[in-house]
Order: C-alpha cells, then sequence, then structure tokens
C-alpha cells in the first residue's frame, strides 16, 4: 500500500538522523541535579519540534521534578485518539572509561549510532515525532487524533507523570497509548511487548554505633552494620534463587498455556544468551523454569549496591557507624508492590541483628501488567509491523518496567501498544549504548503505517 508519508520519511532520512544526533548531545541525566539545566534544554528541543512540525498547544509543563512536554493535534472527527508516549531523559553515562567514543558525542559505526539515549529513549522518542512530521507533510492533516505526553524522569521513577495522569485524566484521554521504549526480540523480527514486571526498589539502611569506629580499638564490641546487612540479605533468597520472604509468591500467576507455547517457537539460544548478553560461565535462577519464563514472568530479588564505610584506595580500619543496601524486587502479575513491601519490611526487621537499627527507604514500586492482545490497536500495530519487516509479530513480555504502562492502564483505562525498535545487544544502561540506523527509519515508517491503517486511509 502505498503511503506518501512512508516516501517522505525515506527521503529526510539524513535530516531526521541529524536532529537526533542534535538531541543525544544534550546531557539530559535525569538522577544528577548539576544536568538540571540539561534536562530542562532537551524539554525545549523537543517541544519547538513539535510546534514546526505543526502539533497544537504544545506545552513545557514544569513539574517537582523535570518537565513533561505535552501537544496535540485532535482534528480526525471520528477516528480514533492516540496518546503518544516516550521519554527524554537519560540515565548517567558512567564508567566514561568504557566508552569507545564520548557518550554525548553520538558517532555512526557499523550502522549503529552510539551515543547515551540513543534507544533508550531518544531515538524512539524522535521516530514518533518523525513519523508526526511524516504524516502532516502533505496536507498538514494526521489521519488520527493525537496526544502527546513525553517525560523527563522515567530513569528515575516518573512520579510528575504519574501525578499528572492522575489530575489530568480528561485532558489525557485516548483510545490507546503508543509506548516506543522497548525492542525487537531479535533483529529483524517484528515485536511487540504485551507483559512488564513490575518493580519495588527500596533501600536498607543499618545503623549501629554512633559515629565510625576503629576497628583495632572497638572490634569485637561494637556492632558492624555491613555485617548486620550482609546476615539479612543472606536471609533474603536462597543458592537456588528463590525468594525466601514468607508469603512473597502467594498468588503469583502464571502465564497461559498458549504463552508458553509461543514463547517456545521464540528464535532464542541460552548458550548464545549467556556468552553474548550475559558474559557468564553460568545462567543462575529458580530451576525448572526457561531463561524467558524467569525473565519475563518470575518474580526476583537483586542487590544493587551498598554504600558505606570506606572504599577509597589502600587501607582504614574502620568500623562504619551506618551502611546501606539497594535492594529490589522484580514483580509479576497478581503481587501487590503494597502488600510485597509490607511482608518484606516484617521479614527485614526480624532478621535484623542485635545493635543494629534498620531503616527501609523505598524509591519506586508500581505493579506489572499484562496487556490483551485482541484489540483493534494490537491488531492494526501488528499488520503495520507486517508490511514493514514482511513477517509475523512476535508477542513477547519484557522483565523490566515500564510503570507509566500500569498507570495508563488504572487512570486512564486504556491499553499500551508498546512498539519499540531496540535490540537486545543495543547495551541500554551501559557503556556505547547504540541504536541500529536501519531500526530507527523502520521505526518511524512503521508508526505512519499504524495511524494511516487506523484512520482508514
Amino acid at each position: 500500500m502505498a503511503s506518501p508519508a512512508v516516501d517522505f520519511a525515506r527521503n529526510n532520512q539524513q535530516r531526521f538522523l541529524s536532529e537526533l544526533k542534535d538531541l543525544l548531545r544534550i546531557p539530559s541525566v535525569s538522577t544528577l541535579d548539576e544536568h538540571k539545566a540539561d534536562v530542562q534544554r532537551a524539554a525545549e528541543f523537543v517541544a519547538s519540534e513539535l510546534r514546526r512540525i505543526g502539533m497544537e498547544n504544545v506545552e513545557v509543563i514544569p513539574t517537582k521534578g523535570h518537565p513533561l512536554i505535552y501537544a496535540d493535534w485532535l482534528h480526525a472527527a471520528g477516528r480514533p485518539t492516540v496518546l503518544c508516549y516516550a521519554h527524554y531523559d537519560v540515565q548517567p553515562a558512567e564508567p566514561l572509561d568504557e566508552w569507545h567514543t564520548p557518550p554525548f558525542e553520538p558517532t555512526e559505526r557499523n550502522n549503529n549510532i552510539y551515543a547515551r539515549g540513543a534507544v533508550d529513549d531518544k531515538g524512539q522518542l524522535w521516530m514518533e515525532v518523525k513519523a508526526l512530521e511524516s504524516l502532516m507533510s502533505g496536507d498538514g492533516k494526521l489521519p488520527i487524533n493525537v496526544k502527546i505526553i513525553f517525560e523527563g524522569e522515567e530513569e528515575v521513577g516518573g512520579e510528575s507523570i504519574s501525578e499528572y495522569l492522575r489530575k489530568q485524566t480528561s485532558k489525557l484521554k485516548a483510545d490507546f497509548a503508543l509506548v516506543c521504549d522497548t525492542e525487537l526480540f531479535a533483529p529483524n523480527l517484528p515485536t511487540l511487548c504485551v507483559g512488564l514486571r513490575g518493580l519495588l526498589y527500596t533501600e536498607i539502611e543499618a545503623v549501629g554505633a554512633k559515629t565510625d569506629l576503629h576497628s583495632g580499638m572497638y572490634g569485637g564490641a561494637a556492632p558492624n552494620p555491613f555485617f548486620a546487612l550482609i546476615e539479612i540479605i543472606s536471609k533474603l533468597k536462597d543458592a537456588k534463587g528463590h525468594v525466601l520472604i514468607p508469603g512473597f509468591y502467594k498468588g503469583v500467576k502464571a502465564p497461559s498455556k498458549d504463552e508458553l507455547k509461543a514463547w517456545k517457537r521464540l528464535p532464542f539460544n541460552e548458550e548464545r544468551y549467556r556468552k553474548t548478553e550475559v558474559g557468564s560461565k553460568v545462567l543462575t535462577g529458580e530451576p525448572g523454569y526457561s531463561v524467558l519464563h524467569r525473565t519475563w514472568a518470575r518474580p526476583t530479588l537483586e542487590v544493587h549496591g551498598m554504600p558505606g564505610g570506606f572504599v577509597a584506595a589502600g587501607a582504614k580500619t574502620v568500623i562504619p557507624a551506618k551502611a546501606a543496601a539497594k535492594v529490589s524486587m522484580r514483580l509479576v502479575p497478581n503481587q501487590d508492590p503494597d502488600d510485597i513491601l509490607k511482608k518484606y519490611t516484617n521479614f527485614v526487621k526480624k532478621l535484623t541483628p542485635r545493635g543494629i537499627e534498620t531503616k527501609i527507604k523505598v524509591w519506586s514500586k508500581g505493579p506489572a501488567c499484562v496487556v490483551g492482545t485482541d484489540n483493534p490497536y494490537i491488531k492494526a500495530a501488528t499488520e503495520a509491523l507486517h508490511d514493514t519487516f514482511k513477517k509475523e509479530t512476535v508477542f513477547i513480555r519484557s522483565g523490566g518496567s515500564i510503570p507509566i504502562v500500569t498507570d495508563f492502564q488504572d487512570s486512564l483505562k486504556i491499553p499500551s501498544v508498546m512498539m519499540g525498535f531496540g535490540l537486545p545487544d543495543d547495551n541500554l544502561h551501559a557503556p556505547n549504548e547504540k541504536f541500529h540506523i536501519p531500526n530507527f527509519h523502520h521505526g518511524i515508517e512503521t508508526i505512519c503505517l499504524f495511524f494511516e491503517r487506523l484512520g482508514g486511509n
């Protein structure tokens, strides 16, 4: 089916890529205060482009954290309304010495663009913006009604957008959301993500003595918060990866037989995954479940860091007064984050040794979410992907969490079409993050075809 929008996108590929590079040069790291102005600058950059291409009511909305961007175009009478979502903030780039080229100087190598945020999520945000520009290039009209909500806090928990959604349900009312923040299961394999794990991210703070103490003078008498944390953490999970928090697995919903069958058919090579993606001697986790089942549909508990004590070069014999451990759990359908938090808190309290006080801080929490595949939006997305890739679409889940998808489901009562064009080896959150340039262009073309199908074109 001929599409003038797709033709326009093909004729402007170089320009689109060079604009993306300009966006990637802005170090919009949302976790670091020193980049607050950069995050603001990235928001202004995106908003001014939305105005330029013809979107209406464009606003950069201040929040307690980083700004949201809203825009709309609502002149397709009788046609569905999409709420387009993406985020323009990025993870910190450290460790810098592991990057082959500077993280905020986008570089092309082997048909990839390398930069922090290339695939997560500036490249995918720019796909949405450029698809809209391509669709409007003919007569300034879009085939369906479009609302946009882009955020700058996805990498720090996305609290501002959640609050905004709850307060602005009528302003953001739509038939479905388009979320471009996921990946293809394998190169050239059209993929829709239909499930996400939830997340409960906490920090346990352990306090012993009132001040740091010398281990020669006080070792043997003073409590050591690190040992307390080691003791607690070692009892949260057994050697096989089974979480030991009482009641943790109560009500865990297993994937359906059909879903498990479909996962078996996916082109997944466990040995290659171990070697090239994980890079470890063995894979770990609960016995009796496949890797995909473990990473997509089983809950987990992980430790991410243990700040405290003496970590500089050399030796210092200190018993720290306090230490912390960042501990998170990925949750699956039917696990309620508040309920899990309560069970976890009680268990940590119970495990805390004498002489130590523990406090738990919650950095973020959100439930898992599985999207039904039998709606017209998923159907149209599947057809558009087929037009681009000439293959049948696979439905997968992701082990990660996109809290906004649950918010769309709960606050706006709309399903999300999670259509992403990253690849499993794109190194999001790691050094040398990349986006495969043909996937950037495929993404733009697929969104054009998707919206045209929904508009009956």
